[in-house]
């Protein structure tokens, strides 16, 4: 049995800091977020047989539980990776006023 979190955040990486910052604008314009941090990573993964290092942009997307299926198909569309990475993990505790505030800045029913 699967349950739906209250709030979660949704995690895509991408190869500039120019693509993260669409994607984040996109995404909190369109109220599918509250708000999307963006911070440089170094990736080592195996792609096509190969391990490849690089130069990644994290973006972290702010959201409510039920948004998530919606944001996690925008960040698909929008995305111009292959594979993207969409990786959800809930929020189980947090700041009342900030989870407040994530419900006020997002998308209503």
């Amino acid at each position: 049995m699967t349950t739906t979190p209250a709030y979660a955040v949704l995690t895509t990486t991408t190869d500039t800091e120019e693509k993260a910052g669409a994607l984040a604008d996109a995404v909190v314009g369109e109220r599918l977020a509250a708000c999307a941090q963006i911070c440089p990573v170094s990736s080592v993964y195996r792609w096509e047989g190969a391990v490849v290092r690089g130069q990644e942009w994290r973006v972290d997307f702010k959201t409510r539980g039920d948004l998530v299926a919606r944001l996690a198909a925008r960040v698909g569309e929008l995305h111009d990776y292959d594979t993207p990475e969409v990786v959800v993990v809930p929020v189980t505790d947090g700041s009342a006023a900030y989870l407040e505030w994530v419900s006020a800045e997002t998308a209503g029913d």
